[in-house]
């Protein structure tokens, strides 16, 4: 099952991962921003807005 990353965790991240430091979150979201504007510019003119894709929870 493929994961995205505004998915909750599985499992506790472990005690060697770091937390996101600013700096690397400022980046990843500058990134997210530069994505989603090359994607509104690729799909313009159209009738319907960019929509980011966010998976819905698979039933148990």
């Amino acid at each position: 099952m493929n994961r995205d990353r505004k998915d909750p965790p599985e499992k506790p991240d472990p005690p060697s991962c770091k937390p996101e430091s600013t700096r690397d979150r400022a980046e990843r979201k500058d990134k997210e921003n530069e994505n989603q504007d090359e994607a509104l510019e690729e799909t313009f003119p159209a009738s319907d807005p960019v929509s980011p894709f966010i998976p819905a929870k698979r039933p148990d």
